[in-house]
């Protein structure tokens, strides 16, 4: 059973807190993404997963005030730095498409190495079940900015798999 009183649930909303920060900082690293491409189709899909991750950090945020939490509102400056964005702004300056979608891998990276952590503990099922549904959603995110990735440095694009 989950108790909703913030002491027993410490570790676990912590946890969850982490998700809210990755999904913050992607959301934002695909909304400046989005902005700075000129090809339309991926500023859509770019758009799309920015949305997607304020969708996912409204869930957790929502699960960690239901477990007596206080829900973190933004990722961080410095977890942005170190959560694979960091060179997203160079690459926008730079208007750098292909440098724009390796950054992106790059915080994909991140946050599917996040989620995998996040599985790897004792969740309660409630919990386990919002992020199993996100992992599945991050991780094909990734492999699909990753075959973006390869394809623009003429590479073959790795079968669906995890993060190196």
């Amino acid at each position: 059973m989950i108790h909703t009183d913030k002491a027993e649930n410490a570790d676990l909303i912590a946890v969850l807190n982490e998700l809210v920060e990755t999904c913050k900082d992607g959301e934002k690293g695909f909304r400046t993404a989005a902005l700075a491409v000129s090809n339309s189709e991926l500023a859509t899909l770019f758009l799309n997963y920015s949305e997607q991750r304020a969708g996912f950090a409204d869930e957790l945020q929502a699960e960690v005030r239901r477990l007596g939490g206080d829900a973190e509102e933004a990722g961080t400056a410095m977890g942005t730095l170190h959560r694979g964005w960091i060179g997203l702004k160079a690459a926008v300056e730079g208007k750098d498409e292909g440098g724009i979608i390796a950054e992106a891998e790059r915080g994909e990276d991140h946050a599917v190495k996040q989620y995998r952590e996040a599985l790897e503990k004792d969740l309660p099922i409630p919990v386990r079940t919002i992020v199993e549904h996100h992992y599945i959603h991050v991780r094909d995110a990734h492999d699909h900015v990753r075959a973006m990735e390869r394809l623009i440095q003429g590479k073959v694009a790795e079968p669906r798999g995890e993060p190196a």
